[in-house]
């Protein structure tokens, strides 16, 4: 159904989930935006007259919310202050027959990949001549730039393969023309994201390439932080350590998902990494780069995690001390590997043994921190809130990781880097002052 509208249409695009998801959603923007049709991200001022929902279910929270958002969005357009309600994303690609019969309000559902026929709702045309052209939703400072699209990996938790597909490279030159454009528009920081850094390039290039991609960004005059999120820990590729302990502008922070430490459980979960193979890659990797900060997430609640598995789990938190952890309760996901398995821990368990680990690392987290006091450090100014400037170092990813709080009386820019001497550590942030 084309939307036919005698006043102009004006579209708000609402993103759930993962910084993936909104990196689609600004590509459409700025596809929208091509076709000469207005176009919001998360509009407060509800002038709009179509939604489009970038949906996520990736887990069962995920989903909730995703579905919720739909029902709200509808809510609207039964009261006619909406006239089109769209929905997409990875939520939509896999469940969109059976959400089509429970909310047959909505006029369209379209997957993952399906951008050309969102465009078509609109009478619009895809133009691939704007490939990499987006339409910024985070601050103009910083970026997400994403390098492949899929995963080729069958860890028998995610459902990430059945809704984004195989892995699919973007090409090098692809992707520092994108860069390049970012940071035209002012980007000074870019952060790496897919489904699996580390496989990048095997499929076009017959071989691992990220370490020639970090070389190829980190020669983009003005590109003054590039940051590594999502690398696999199997085969990990230890030339990127190469590049980032070569090129200044690559930041020492490395964000490699864990899942858990016990072999158990990580053989539960075809993890293809055994602790022992962890262990001596946590070392390596800090031998390459001294001071480097490690990002990792943790599943908890597991079919079959004994309470020595999570004994285990936190003892490995312990010994490697890991500047910044994440815990997902884990969610059976129907097609996945480990739906075989009896989901037998109680959702309450599962957020108590959550909430132990957590503990675990937030004293962690407060000794990496007090570490860092009276250490001058870069930082990059974000935001400001309540009066008082918040900023990130290299070591910190945006909304993930620490904030830096800086009290000064000074007037300092957004997108600005500042040196700030560390004065006060929290559990999860620092405070300083302007050096």
């Amino acid at each position: 159904m084309k939307v036919k509208s005698l006043k102009q249409d004006k579209v708000n695009i609402i993103t759930l989930g993962c910084s993936k998801n909104l990196v689609d959603s600004e590509v459409l923007s700025g596809q929208l935006l091509a076709n000469e049709i207005a176009v919001v991200h998360e509009n407060k001022k509800l002038d709009h007259n179509i939604v489009v929902v970038n949906t996520c279910g990736f887990i069962d929270k995920a989903k909730e919310e995703s579905v919720n958002t739909i029902l709200d969005q509808v809510a609207l357009k039964k009261k006619g202050k909406l006239d089109k309600v769209f929905v997409t994303g990875c939520l939509s690609e896999r469940y969109r027959a059976d959400l089509a019969k429970e909310i047959p309000e909505v006029d369209a559902w379209f997957g993952t990949l399906e951008l050309p026929f969102i465009l078509q709702e609109f009478n619009a045309d895809y133009k691939k001549d704007l490939l990499g052209e987006r339409l910024l939703s985070t601050p103009k400072h910083y970026a997400y730039l994403k390098i492949s699209e899929g995963c080729n990996r069958t860890c028998s938790f995610c459902a990430i393969p059945l809704m984004r597909g195989k892995h699919v490279s973007k090409t090098i030159e692809a992707i520092v023309a994108e860069a390049e454009g970012l940071v035209a528009k002012g980007v000074k920081e870019v952060m790496l994201i897919a489904q699996e850094l580390t496989y990048y390039g095997l499929d076009i290039y017959k071989q691992r390439e990220l370490p020639k991609l970090l070389n190829a960004l980190a020669d983009i005059k003005g590109l003054e932080w590039i940051r590594l999120h999502y690398a696999y820990p199997h085969k990990f590729p230890m030339d990127i350590l190469d590049a980032m302990r070569e090129r200044s502008n690559i930041c020492n922070y490395l964000d490699i998902p864990l899942q858990h430490a016990s072999n158990n459980m990580l053989k539960a979960m075809k993890r293809n990494i055994t602790r022992e193979e962890m262990d001596v890659l946590i070392d390596d990797i800090r031998a390459a780069v001294p001071g480097i900060c490690i990002r990792t997430t943790l599943i908890t609640g597991f079919p079959g995690e004994t309470l020595e598995d999570v004994e285990e789990l936190k003892t490995f938190l312990q010994k490697h001390r890991f500047d910044r952890v994440g815990i997902f309760q884990y969610s059976h996901e129907e097609n996945t590997s480990a739906y075989d398995f009896e989901d037998n821990i109680p959702a309450e368990e599962k957020e108590r043994r959550a909430q132990e680990i957590m503990e675990v690392q937030q004293e962690i987290s407060l000794e990496r921190n007090e570490e860092k006091v009276g250490r001058t450090l870069k930082v990059l100014i974000d935001k400001k809130e309540a009066g008082r400037y918040l900023g990130r170092t290299e070591f910190d990813s945006v909304e993930v990781d620490n904030e830096v709080v800086i009290n000064t009386d000074k007037k300092l820019q957004l997108g600005s880097f500042v040196n700030v001497k560390i004065t006060k550590a929290y559990d999860y942030d620092l405070e300083g002052e302007i050096v």
